[in-house]
């Protein structure tokens, strides 16, 4: 899935204490991977904001992700607030990341909704593949 580097690269970053990977920006309930339905794959990141802030945490976003080009809804670039405040530097990244890149950004900037949490398999999904290669060893 898309979420899979992102859940991985951000659980790295000082401040950020969980990020689950799921389902959001859809109409339908209740997706799953094998039934997407009109959902994207997103993760959910919980973060410590005396640590670190959200744009810190979407500045690293604009260095992990190609949002350069226009995609179905399951692996669509977007970005979902929680609040006026977050939609507004949400907006202001996509459009810096878009003037420093000099292309066109397919982001979208929406309210956050509902949060289907994906399949257990989908959690740490790297991390789990990197152990179990090494316990071969």
């Amino acid at each position: 899935g898309w979420f899979w580097h992102p859940q991985r690269d951000y659980q790295q970053m000082e401040g950020v204490a969980q990020v689950i990977v799921g389902y959001t920006g859809g109409e339908m309930l209740d997706p799953t991977y094998q039934n997407i339905k009109d959902a994207t794959e997103a993760v959910l990141i919980e973060y410590n904001p005396a640590l670190i802030s959200y744009e810190t945490i979407l500045n690293e976003w604009s260095n992990l992700h190609y949002p350069f080009r226009m995609q179905n809804s399951q692996y669509r670039s977007a970005i979902f607030a929680k609040n006026a405040e977050e939609r507004i530097i949400a907006e202001k990244v996509v459009e810096e990341l878009g003037a420093s890149k000099g292309v066109k950004v397919y982001t979208d900037v929406e309210e956050a909704g509902a949060f289907y949490r994906a399949e257990e398999y989908h959690q740490d999904f790297l991390n789990k593949q990197a152990t179990s290669r090494s316990s071969y060893c």
